[in-house]
């Protein structure tokens, strides 16, 4: 156990998801890069984390592919590099990718209208909250647009704490809970009945809209979402374990948090680990290893394509990875990640706007997302850098995790 939790490397048992490097051929100091075991291993031991997963790629090379701590600590299973981890919001960048690809083919342009497959977002109302307390309705100004649903200017929000300060949120459900209890169209009916928490294009505003754009994938293309993106990228650039509905031998290499949060001590779980969804939910609800997802990063990175799989022309990813938040929307990306501050919101992504700003270093252009369990991506183009970390962590002090990584990462190049 010891050498699980000062990392292990990648041996001949475990094929590397990329070509690999040392990483002082591609500017990396791989003694600066050593100080990501160090703080893993402190981490672990002091039982603020069960286990990570950590691959970084510099000019398509893997430098750095390390698995720290347990895979369960229930069972004190070591953690390994095919460790499965549920994904929560980082499901969304893929599906962006599952749109935009149909967007490529003429099939669904951003500027189509949502009633155009779902007549019913027309009837949804705009509540604005009076001082009172009550909520004012009015008719939506603008219809909702497929281009607001990748950058989550739709008005759709997410569930809040039922004694929290917005009105419209305490309406709405929890991020994952309409895919547990309904189908998808139980999702439609019943979010079609919530108001909208502002007019659509006008405020970034994080919540369902990838689950709706999910649904109209599954609309124009006739396949159920999960199998739409196995044919057309999961399958393409091997990501071999992506998948919203898992085998039993996937499920033996589910990663599980600690029962309870070390934070607050409080009880803690993933439902999804658990319980089976009965729609693939677009906004949370895949699984995939962190190898699969730095192979995502890397074919993103890369302009579209990986291994000579295209999936997506260059200037379509360009597109998706520029920011689509302009003077006339409302930018409140930080409010979702504190540290995102000098970000916008692309097609999908959070993308870096300006120098300075952010609590975290990084270039213009850096392109990101997480999800709410752990796990964590960014790609910056400047620096031809993919990180992905994997962990199951789904309290607060996921945050935290994000935050030192990308100092370490940074801190670690040189050139």
């Amino acid at each position: 156990m010891a050498a699980a939790v000062a990392g292990v490397g990648l041996s001949s048992v475990h094929s590397a998801p990329l070509p690999e490097a040392p990483a002082d051929e591609v500017g990396v100091s791989q003694q600066r890069l050593a100080k990501l075991d160090e703080f893993f291993a402190s981490e672990i031991a002091s039982k603020r984390l069960p286990g990570a997963v950590i691959a970084i790629a510099r000019d398509g090379k893997l430098i750095h592919y390390k698995a720290y701590g347990q895979l369960d600590p229930a069972t004190g299973k070591a953690m390994r590099f095919d460790a499965v981890f549920a994904l929560a919001s980082m499901t969304k960048p893929m599906v962006a990718v599952a749109g935009l690809i149909l967007m490529e083919q003429g099939r669904l342009p951003l500027q189509a209208k949502l009633t155009d497959y779902f007549p019913e977002f027309a009837k949804m109302q705009v509540a604005t909250a009076e001082r009172d307390g009550s909520l004012r309705f009015q008719a939506q100004s603008s219809p909702i647009y497929i281009h607001d649903l990748y950058r989550h200017t739709s008005g759709l929000t997410y569930g809040g704490p039922l004694d929290g300060p917005d009105q419209v949120a305490r309406l709405y459900p929890d991020f994952a809970g309409p895919s547990l209890v309904g189908d998808q169209q139980a999702f439609i009916e019943a979010i079609t009945k919530l108001p909208l928490a502002h007019q659509p294009g006008t405020e970034f505003e994080y919540g369902f809209s990838t689950d709706v754009l999910g649904v109209v994938v599954e609309k124009v293309s006739g396949q159920r979402l999960g199998d739409y993106l196995a044919r057309n990228l999961w399958k393409p650039i091997k990501m071999h374990d992506a998948a919203f509905h898992l085998s039993q031998s996937q499920r033996e290499r589910l990663a599980r948090p600690f029962p309870d949060d070390p934070l607050t001590g409080r009880p803690q779980h993933i439902e999804l680990l658990e319980r089976q969804t009965k729609f693939d939910c677009g906004g949370a609800c895949a699984f995939a290893t962190v190898g699969d997802y730095v192979r995502f990063g890397q074919m993103l990175l890369n302009g579209g394509e990986l291994e000579g799989q295209r999936i997506l022309g260059p200037r379509t990813v360009r597109h998706m990875i520029s920011n689509h938040l302009g003077p006339g929307i409302k930018n409140k990306v930080a409010n979702v990640e504190a540290h995102r501050a000098g970000f916008g919101f692309g097609l999908g992504v959070a993308v870096r706007v300006t120098e300075g700003l952010s609590a975290v270093p990084g270039n213009p252009g850096e392109f990101t997302w997480t999800g709410a369990y752990g796990t964590q991506f960014f790609c910056d183009p400047k620096e031809r850098l993919v990180v992905v970390v994997g962990t199951a962590a789904p309290g607060e002090i996921r945050r935290y995790y994000r935050e030192q990584v990308q100092y370490m990462v940074y801190a670690a190049i040189i050139r």
